[in-house]
């Protein structure tokens, strides 16, 4: 998500008290979010605290309105009127109410595309991944435009924000209302009661307008590298192979994930966080193989738990989906190496070979986070590899959407991320270069 600047931020909020230029939902949202602040200013705050707020809000966007020296200096004179301490909680209201305006905008902006999706022919619609391929393949044909996208290369890099000053804690808030809203907008759509959905939010904003807004202390690097794998954790991991989804969607039709997805892994994530010793002399050696260290982890674990995920719910009996001879080899070679799991998993799953096999993978992958030789995986493409045995035989056997499904995403997943999640650009103060060099 984006962060509004605060010029930007009270430029939207005078254009929503204006009536200008704001959807109607997005409107009702603003609506929801700024009561419900205001009832939380109302209880939880000192006495006064909420009017105070208004008569500060109301000035402002008069000022925003009118633009004269005159309704300026009304705000200038009720912001001078406050002690210290009223002001810090004023500040702090007004904190919450742009974090609030932020969210709504940004909500508003998830229904549109959500809206767009997969709609080529809506004239609001020609940034949409389908409507791209489309024109391109009126402009070269099919086949081209095919071999154009799969050639696609996408390469965000992360930087890191030493100077950012926010916490996490009031992100993670943000982000919990930014699921509540969602649900609100679910529980309208089925016409049921949404009390429950705005009795959390305003615990939610509660807890936020309680939350001290700024860090303590300025972030380590390793704190940055956390920051960022909050993101891959949250976004990236899930998000990335639904893009891979929704672009396979929108070139196969009604066919897609019944058959071979068209699109190959196009996004390679890079990071400078940890590796930045030419721009942040508190970078070392050891903060860059700790941040190898960490992000290895994180994707590890993401791809241990995915394998678990879709190996409890591959619940495929042999009599329906018989396994194939590669996946019988499979089985036997890693209950070989897995010997006291592998009886347990049989136990639980007689007669399911393939959720057997995707399990006992599933361990491989977390030994390999833990880095039990015995037991790991060497490299991504021995695990991509079983996963491939696992996926050929599902083909085979006649169920295409159970090979195509959740387990084409974790094979995604890997190829996207590997063992490292991310290239790790390392720079080099120019200093050492000369010091090694001379």
């Amino acid at each position: 998500m984006r962060e509004l600047t605060n010029t930007e931020a009270i430029d939207l909020v005078g254009r929503y008290e204006a009536g200008q230029e704001i959807p109607d939902t997005m409107r009702a949202d603003v609506r929801l979010l700024g009561g419900l602040l205001g009832r939380v200013l109302r209880e939880s705050g000192s006495p006064g605290l909420f009017e105070d707020v208004e008569r500060l809000r109301a000035a402002t966007i008069q000022a925003y309105t009118d633009a004269t020296p005159e309704a300026f200096a009304r705000a200038e004179a009720i912001a001078d009127s406050f002690s210290i301490d009223r002001a810090e909680e004023v500040a702090r209201a007004f904190t919450c109410y742009f974090h609030l305006v932020n969210l709504a905008e940004e909500h508003q902006r998830v229904r549109v595309l959500r809206q767009r999706d997969g709609r080529p022919d809506r004239e609001d619609a020609t940034d949409s991944v389908a409507a791209a391929f489309v024109r391109l393949a009126a402009e070269i044909g099919d086949d081209s435009a095919l071999e154009r996208l799969q050639a696609l290369r996408f390469h965000p890099v992360f930087t890191a924000h030493p100077t950012e000053a926010r916490r996490r804690a009031i992100s993670t808030g943000i982000r919990r209302l930014a699921e509540l809203l969602e649900e609100r907008d679910a529980t309208l759509r089925n016409g049921a009661d949404e009390g429950r959905t705005e009795r959390q939010m305003l615990e939610e904003i509660d807890t936020l307008w309680r939350t001290g807004p700024l860090r303590a202390e300025k972030p380590s690097p390793t704190d940055e590298v956390r920051a960022v794998m909050a993101v891959f954790d949250d976004t990236l991991f899930t998000s990335i192979p639904e893009v891979y989804r929704r672009v396979d969607d929108a070139l196969q039709g009604p066919a897609a994930g019944s058959r071979s997805p068209v699109v190959r892994p196009f996004v390679r994530i890079g990071s400078w966080v940890g590796g930045d010793r030419d721009g942040n002399p508190f970078v070392t050696a050891s903060v860059t193989r700790k941040a190898a260290k960490i992000a290895s982890e994180h994707v590890l674990l993401g791809l241990e738990r995915a394998a678990l995920r879709i190996g409890r719910t591959l619940t495929l009996d042999v009599d329906t989906t018989p396994p194939s001879d590669a996946v019988t080899s499979l089985w036997h070679r890693l209950r070989s190496a897995d010997e006291d799991a592998a009886r347990d998993i049989a136990k639980r799953s007689p007669g399911e070979l393939h959720r057997s096999v995707v399990l006992l993978a599933a361990r491989k992958i977390a030994a390999t986070r833990t880095r039990d030789a015995d037991l790991a995986y060497a490299t991504p493409d021995e695990l991509l590899a079983d996963l491939r045995v696992v996926q050929d035989s599902l083909v085979s056997a006649s169920a295409p959407r159970q090979a195509y499904g959740q387990l084409q995403q974790l094979i995604w997943q890997v190829e996207t991320f590997g063992f490292h999640l991310a290239e790790l650009e390392v720079r080099q103060h120019s200093a050492v270069h000369r010091k090694v060099l001379d």
